[in-house]
């Protein structure tokens, strides 16, 4: 069957956004729904894939398919590309399966040549405007089409303004419009070696070919990778007819959201100019009015415009972004999509959204991007230190957060000092496409120009940075690498602090503070506990941390690290002591002085936690760990512990080890010192009975690492058992424990159904395991990771995301043996990929009971975790169906 790669607005709907792109697709579905939408045909995402596949070229029925279509539209129109009397002029636009904000390329008025610049004044009696037009058009083509940088053409623009004292474009003439044209053609031939192209025809199919191109572009793939949108889609193109923004001040174009971005309110956001074309708002080029400004001056279009943006929201039942153009007094939409929202926003949108009957509470789950929860658990400025700040500036609160650094005023720069370790806010006259590497670096932005809708809002909002835009009374100045405002002058490199939610700009850096959880994040979660059916856990090692997950709403400690308990300053010379003993005897007195501080540490948490399970795991790391290395320290230790320098550092060369993280480490130092773990199991239950005797509930679960063999794990269970009934019987009491292992080892995995045999639970130690897997150093794999990432061997880090074709197929087979032994066998993962929605989903469809993670990442493990079950259940429903 022949493919079609080319579709009518009036052929297509929402549901085709993989083939028609976001934007075609909405075009479509708004022209079946009967909006006024300008028409035209979108070129699919297939015809993209097809153009890369064959070497970069547009095949005969490609070819074919478009001049049918441009004739369609002609017809519909009445007009011809090209003619000296009236001619047809379109947009180019992509349009990706994902909205892809500002990252590829779009060109408006083509069709215009020195011919059709004329049919366009005869037939609109406005040559200004047909000027105005012809220069925004060879600009946009040159740079997108041909690659001629946009800076080229903003030197003669700026310099034939500042010659005539013009502050905004609008004041440009006739005739310095034809002046522009005349040297934007020149700087056309200089760059190329060729005159402006004066067949439409061609225009046409340059600049399709640029948008295909554009899927490829730089930004395109780092802002797909930063938001998991796969590189293989394709972008299809929208060829549209143009309607004017520009053509007087009956004429006009903007951007504005169903609600409010930032916030969630349920109020129309947005901005407008007059006299403008589109790329004038999004661009920042020129500050915008807002949308509630459009009822006094044209209070008609604005209330057609209100309904409009009611019927789209109620028909999406999302908050809609929507781009429009009033030309000479009536109203066009260019596009509506799904808006980009604040963390804060997206919850108080999908809250209110279920309470107004709009969705179900399932639909407000799954719409809501684990990851995105991030931006709300982060921190604000200190209330008290604000007061004490001096405030530089204020502009537009385009992007709701606090954040403090040094002060970059180029993107490269920004990208470099960040990956020093320094913290950077990135300073912009505005923000362009470009600089995305370098937003992603800094921690936060500032712009002097741009409105809420601008490049720089939109793209921040979306990361979760904060942003504040607009700042007019600040001056920047790229060159010198400085901003000032009145007498204050803020070099490179020096700290600036912003708050993104009220558009403040503070010098200096002022102190962070932990935010709030509001009502409607509160009420959200509540949902959310209600529909999952997997655990989440915390990692935490002391009972702040404990209580700091509790808060976060962990159901238990999944992991809990002891030898992290060992760094404390009184601990860690008993620490010491015992390690450097070359007797039993020795040894043990050490650990005897050490039991007491490990049973308050049990007891502390088991209070803290007050029935929740708590997996603890015994000592890991590799002894030499806890000793010093420089020749200072162990001068300073060997005084302390009271023997010779020479005999300390006999001691640590013994404990030295060419591949410590393959070691003497985990159960393995349990094997050579049992004394060891012996003392800490007498501790946990010390710690447990005591916790018991004051009437609170305690569920020790005991956790023996590294293992490999199920032999290891049964001589350590015995000892454990041995040590922990020993001492409940002393104490007369009765209390529940389970001795389970960590699964972090190949070879554990692959004989899981051995070591089942001897374990109560499985916790997956998917760190370790993605380490020894891969054959990759943890601490050494940073060096080279990104190369792989960048060159497609891994579409993430594998440290980051669980790589599931092989570490996580090992997972999976653990499962199965694990439970082939023991059906009802207990499993957890507790790496740091705990806290990760992809890797949350995939342990939810492994049939974990649990996952565990940091406390800050509670939340979002939650939320995929109900998404994931919530995706079962429509799976298995569209199966019985």
């Amino acid at each position: 069957m022949k493919t079609q790669f080319v579709y009518h607005f009036t052929e297509g709907h929402k549901d085709m956004r993989n083939l028609l792109g976001g934007k075609g697709a909405n075009l479509a579905e708004m022209t079946s729904i009967g909006l006024p939408v300008p028409q035209g045909f979108t070129i699919t995402t297939e015809a993209c894939n097809d153009y890369y596949e064959n070497d970069s070229m547009m095949d005969s029925e490609m070819l074919q398919e478009i001049d049918h279509a441009l004739a369609q539209l002609e017809v519909e129109q009445g007009k011809k590309l090209g003619s000296d009397q009236d001619p047809l002029l379109v947009s180019v636009r992509s349009g990706a399966a994902f909205s892809m904000p500002g990252m590829m390329d779009t060109i408006l008025n083509l069709g215009l040549t020195d011919t059709s610049v004329k049919g366009l004044i005869f037939s609109t009696q406005d040559e200004r405007f047909a000027y105005d037009s012809y220069r925004r058009f060879i600009q946009m083509f040159s740079n997108v089409a041909i690659g001629i940088p946009n800076d080229k053409f903003e030197t003669i623009l700026d310099h034939i303004k500042n010659e005539k004292h013009y502050q905004d474009d609008t004041e440009l003439t006739s005739l310095d419009l034809q002046e522009i044209v005349t040297e934007f053609k020149n700087v056309y031939f200089e760059e190329t070696g060729s005159a402006f192209p004066q067949n439409p025809k061609e225009q046409l199919l340059l600049a399709i070919e640029a948008v295909f191109k554009s899927w490829n572009n730089p930004r395109a793939k780092v802002y797909r990778r930063l938001n998991d949108i796969p590189q293989t889609l394709g972008t299809a193109v929208n060829i549209q007819a143009m309607v004017f923004g520009n053509m007087g001040k009956n004429s006009g174009t903007g951007v504005a959201f169903t609600r409010n971005p930032s916030t969630g309110e349920n109020q129309l956001f947005g901005e407008y100019l007059i006299n403008a074309q589109g790329e004038d708002v999004v661009a920042g080029i020129r500050t915008p009015q807002s949308i509630d400004r459009l009822k006094e001056e044209m209070p008609e279009i604005y209330q057609e415009f209100i309904n409009i943006t009611q019927i789209l929201e109620k028909h999406y039942q999302d908050m809609q972004d929507v781009e429009f153009t009033i030309e000479k007094g009536k109203l066009f939409m260019l596009q509506t999509r799904n808006g980009k929202r604040t963390a804060k926003a997206a919850i108080k949108i999908a809250v209110d959204q279920v309470n107004e009957g709009l969705i179900t509470r399932k639909k407000a789950i799954r719409r809501i991007k684990p990851n995105q929860l991030e931006q709300i658990l982060h921190p604000t400025f200190d209330p008290e230190s604000v007061k004490e700040s001096t405030q530089l500036t204020r502009g537009l609160p385009a992007s709701p957060g606090a954040a403090c650094g040094q002060v970059y005023f180029h993107a490269d720069d920004a990208v470099k000092e960040a990956k020093c370790g320094k913290k950077v806010l990135l300073v912009r006259q505005e923000t362009s496409p470009e600089d995305i590497e370098g937003m992603v670096s800094a921690k936060g932005i500032i712009t002097a120009r741009g409105g809420m809708t601008s490049h720089a809002a939109v793209v921040a909002r979306g990361m979760g940075k904060p942003c504040v835009a607009g700042c007019t009374l600040l001056s920047v100045n790229e060159e010198k690498r400085e901003i000032t405002t009145g007498q204050v002058t803020i070099k490179e490199g020096e700290y600036l602090s912003i708050d993104g939610g009220n558009g403040a700009v503070y010098i200096g850096e002022i102190p962070m503070s932990t935010s709030s959880l509001d009502d409607h994040f509160k009420v959200f979660m509540s949902w959310v506990d209600e529909e999952r059916d997997m655990g989440v856990r915390s990692n935490a090692d002391n009972p702040r941390d404990a209580k700091q997950a509790l808060e976060f709403g962990a159901e238990g400690i999944g992991l809990c690290r002891t030898e992290h308990m060992f760094f404390d300053e009184e601990r860690i010379p008993l620490v010491r002591q015992m390690i450097v003993a070359d007797n039993k005897e020795d040894r043990i007195k050490a650990l005897e002085k050490l039991l007491p501080h490990q049973r308050d540490d049990f007891y502390q948490l088991f209070k803290a936690l007050n029935g929740k399970s708590c997996t603890i795991r015994l000592l890991d790391p590799p002894l030499h760990e806890f000793l010093p290395q420089d020749n200072d320290s162990i001068e300073s230790l060997a005084l302390q512990l009271g023997i010779s320098r020479v005999q300390l550092e006999k001691r640590i060369k013994e404990l030295r080890e060419f591949n410590p993280m393959l070691g003497h480490r985990g159960c393995r130092l349990a094997i050579t010192y049992p004394e060891i773990y012996k003392m800490q199991a007498r501790a946990i239950a010390q710690g447990a009975i005591q916790a018991t005797k004051e009437g609170v509930k305690v569920k020790p679960e005991i956790m023996v690492p590294l293992v490999s063999i199920v032999e290891e794990l049964r001589i350590l269970r015995k000892l454990i058992e041995e040590t922990v009934n020993a001492e409940l019987e002393e104490a007369g009491i009765t209390l529940p424990y389970t001795i389970g292992t960590m699964i972090e080892i190949p070879r554990a995995c692959v004989t899981a159904d051995e070591i089942a045999k001897e374990a109560d639970f499985f916790s997956f130690g998917t760190n370790d395991l993605t380490q020894m897997g891969f054959g990759f150093s943890r601490d050494d794999a940073g060096k080279f990771l990104s190369d792989y990432t960048e060159k497609g061997i891994f579409e993430k880090d594998p440290f980051q995301v669980l790589e599931q074709k092989g570490i996580g197929r090992l997972l999976s087979m653990a499962v199965k043996l694990g439970r082939e032994t023991k059906p009802n066998l207990k499993m957890g993962i507790c790496g740091e990929h705990g806290g990760e929605a992809a890797t949350v989903r995939f342990c939810y469809q492994q049939g974990l009971n649990y996952v565990s993670c940091s406390p800050f990442r509670i939340p979002i493990a939650k939320l995929a975790a109900a998404q994931a079950k919530i995706e079962k259940q429509d799976l298995n429903s569209n199966r019985n169906n």
